[in-house]
Formats: C-alpha cells, structure tokens, sequence
C-alpha cells in the first residue's frame, strides 16, 4: 500500500509540471513545433551511425545515401510502434526510437567480415536477445548490473573515439590517397567541433539544442568552399526510395551475431533506464506492475524494431534518452506527438535527396561531431561506474574489463593466431570487455567483512 501512495503522489507531482499530459491532444499548431523540436534533437543522431559505418566500408555514395534514408524510414516506423503500441510491442509513451551509436564498432566489424548481408543478418538474428530479455526483465538485471553497463557504455564510447579521429583526418579514403592528417581535414575538423562547443554553451535553449547541426553546416559550407564536396557526382535527387526487404541480401556470422548480441544486451538495460525516466517526466507510475509491463513493453519493441530494420537494410534502433529532456523543457508529454515525429522521419526517409546530401559530407564535418559525441558517450559511462560503490571487487571487474577490452583496440593482432570464429567475437573490444564484465562480476566474491576491516585499518 506504500508503494501505491508513494506512486501516486509522483504521479500528481509530474503531471502538475506538464502542460499536456500523455493521452492529451495539443491543438495543431503546438503539435508540429513541438515535434519539430524533437526532431531537431535527434535528426543527426539517426543519420550519423550509417554515415559512419559506410565511411567505415568504403560504399558508394548511392548505397550510402540508400542507409541513411533507410535509417529515417525505420526510425519513424520503430517510434509510431513505442508510442502507439501493437499488441504488447510498445511503451505506450512520447519515446522516439533512432539508429544506435552502440552498436558501431561491432557492425563495421562485420561488415570487414562479411559486408551488409553478415550485418544485416546478426542485426536480425541477434535482436531476439532483446526481446528475450524484455520476458525475464527482472532477472537480468541482477546479472547486467550497473556497474557492468557503465563499463560497456565506457568502452562504447571509447571505441568509437578511434572511428571519430579517423573521420578527423579525412577518412579511410585519405588514407588510401596519402592525405590523411593533412592541415586542411584537421582544420575543418576542428571548425567543426570548436562550433558545437560554442553553441552549446549558449544560453539560448534553441541554440543549445541546434549546436550539433549548426556545427555540421559550418563545416558542410567551408568543405564546399574549399572544393571538397562534389555535387556534380550525384547523378539525380529526385524520385523515391521504396523500402526494399533484404536488398543486399542476408548471410549469417556467429562472431557478428555474439557481438552483436551482446550490445542488445546492454542497450536492453539501458532502454529501461530510459522508460523509467520518461515515465517520471511524463507523470505516470515508475515503479510496480503497471510500469513493469511498460518497461517490458518498451524493451521488446527496441528488439522488434531492430529486427525489423534489419529486413528492411537500416542497423539497430534503441530509445534516444535526449528526447527525455525535450518533455522537460516544452513541458509536452503527449504521445499523439509522436505520430507526427513518425510521419516526419518516414517522409524524410522516402526522398533520396536528404540521404544523398548527406553522404556526400565530407569526412572531416563529419569526425568533428562525432568526436564529441563518442567522447560524450563515454564520460556517460564514467558517470555510471561513478555513481556505484567502487570497492575491491569492482576494481577488480573494471580493470580486468578496460585492460582485455582495449587490449585488442589496440593490437587487434594478439588474436592473430585463434580460429577465424573467435577471433571475430573477441576482435571488438567492446564484446571482449562486457563479456570479461559480466563474467567477472558473476564470478569474484570478495567477503564483505574482510572490506569492512580494510576500511578500518
């Protein structure tokens, strides 16, 4: 009965906070600035991953600009899905759904493999580890505890970091042409990221919230002043992309599909990190089985929906946290906004002018981004391992973690001389360190009186 009241009493507090609440309909007008906002927050988010991962395996510009249409498509379909929910599948909430950045590392690690059918294929297969987990929710998250998810969020972010310095310097492409470093790619590089720094810190809340894309049109235009964007290579704008299943096929790795399936395993914990936040902002209860079955409902529908955008050649998709803060600050917690979101983002997806535009951003634009956001991303993960008591044992866990997990970043050629099988499972750091994680936590125990005299002495 206390827990009830105590749910009750939030309930009242957040909705008193909130100008339309979650089943309210603002008028038209309302509607779209407020789902304009959250699209500002999130647009670059969902397009960078494709932008990376094709930079990464060196395709085309038509491929390109085909994943990156395809990731806005599916990103609208996976958010009217969360917020509408079918069936079981959904959180019932103004959740918006976008490719993941977790997931980076190990696709392009299957993509060196296998190209887009070995990563199309793991992203399929490997989603029902989500799904899974959103069955037995409350039993995983003894074992994926937050220490452990700190330091996979850790390693995500300091992975990527790598991706981000190589973009800085012009790419894998000014690798192969000998210009990589040069003065001209890091300058715009650092234009690029200097911006968003600039823009951030602003005390304008609409300035804060564009600094990323304000940052990436300074660069986009200096890269094209300095002749280093090339509209004359596409060869149309116009017509539409039709969502085309399996277009490059599909093939099945078990090194992809573990590591893959393991960053599902994180994002799971993770996804219900962000349901409980969304609930609180949004009023509604954040504890007890009503809200259980929220999480639960939440959690299979970021498994789903990256399923479903592996049939439909995009990469994974998981909850974006930023829009969280988006309902604080419009005080609009209405779900009936994230039907227009999703309008939105399929629109957007079905015109190949927005996909192509975007791939021809030139590498360095596009390195002085993400560098911050991967940086980000892992600071986030230090602020989780942070939050936790960090005695002997999850010393322990951390070091053992961080020392395998980037032991093979770093010289991915110590696995040289194991099967082809495990070497492309533990060739990600971040697999090798959030397996090293899990089984350490699972598996040291160090007496708990034994820490309690350590301390005394």
């Amino acid at each position: 009965m206390a827990e009830l009241n105590f749910e009750e009493h939030s309930y009242n507090a957040k909705s008193s906070e909130l100008i339309y609440g979650l089943e309210d309909r603002p008028p038209l007008r309302e509607t779209l600035f407020a789902a304009l906002q959250h699209m500002l927050a999130i647009f670059v988010a969902i397009v960078t991953p494709p932008l990376i991962i094709a930079g990464a395996l060196q395709l085309d510009l038509e491929t390109t600009g085909y994943l990156v249409s395809m990731s806005l498509m599916v990103s609208g379909i996976a958010t009217f899905i969360q917020c509408r929910t079918v069936g079981p599948i959904g959180c019932g909430l103004l959740c918006i759904q976008g490719t993941s950045f977790s997931f980076i590392g190990p696709i392009i690690s299957a993509g060196m493999t296998g190209g887009l059918s070995c990563i199309f294929g793991a992203t399929i297969v490997a989603s029902t580890v989500e799904m899974f987990v959103s069955r037995i929710l409350k039993y995983t998250r003894r074992v994926i505890t937050p220490l452990v998810s700190g330091i996979v969020v850790t390693l995500i972010g300091m992975s990527l970091i790598k991706v981000g310095i190589i973009a800085c310097g012009g790419g894998y492409g000014a690798k192969a042409a000998g210009t990589f470093g040069s003065f001209q790619h890091l300058g715009i590089a650092a234009l690029v990221l200097f911006s968003i720094i600039f823009f951030n810190r602003s005390s304008n809340r609409y300035l804060r919230m564009s600094s990323i894309v304000i940052g990436l049109a300074i660069g986009y235009a200096v890269s094209w002043f300095c002749g280093m964007v090339d509209f004359s290579a596409v060869k149309s704008y116009g017509g539409f992309n039709i969502p085309i299943p399996f277009k490059y096929g599909i093939s099945f790795d078990w090194g992809a599909i573990i590591g893959l399936g393991l960053v599902y395993l994180i994002t799971a914990i993770e996804a219900y990190g962000d349901v409980t936040a969304n609930s609180m902002i949004s009023g509604q209860p954040f504890r007890g089985d009503r809200f259980m079955k929220r999480a639960q409902g939440g959690i299979l529908a970021d498994g789903f929906n990256s399923m479903l955008a592996g049939v439909l050649n995009s990469f994974p998709n998981s909850i974006f946290a930023q829009n969280n803060g988006m309902i604080q600050l419009t005080g609009v917690a209405s779900r009936y906004v994230g039907y227009f979101i999703a309008g939105f983002l399929v629109l957007l997806g079905l015109f190949p002018a927005i996909g192509l535009v975007f791939s021809l951003m030139p590498d360095p634009v596009l390195g002085g981004a993400t560098l911050l956001m991967f940086g980000t991303v892992a600071a986030a993960g230090m602020r989780i391992i942070a939050s936790q008591r960090i005695d002997r044992k999850a010393i322990l866990v951390i070091a053992l973690s961080f020392s395998f997990g980037l032991s093979v970043e770093l010289v991915p050629e110590i696995l040289s001389q194991f099967p082809e099988t495990l070497k492309n499972i533990f060739a990600s750091g971040i697999t090798t360190g959030g397996l090293t994680a899990i089984v350490a936590n699972t598996l040291i125990h160090i007496e708990e009186y034994q820490d309690n005299k350590d301390e005394q002495l």
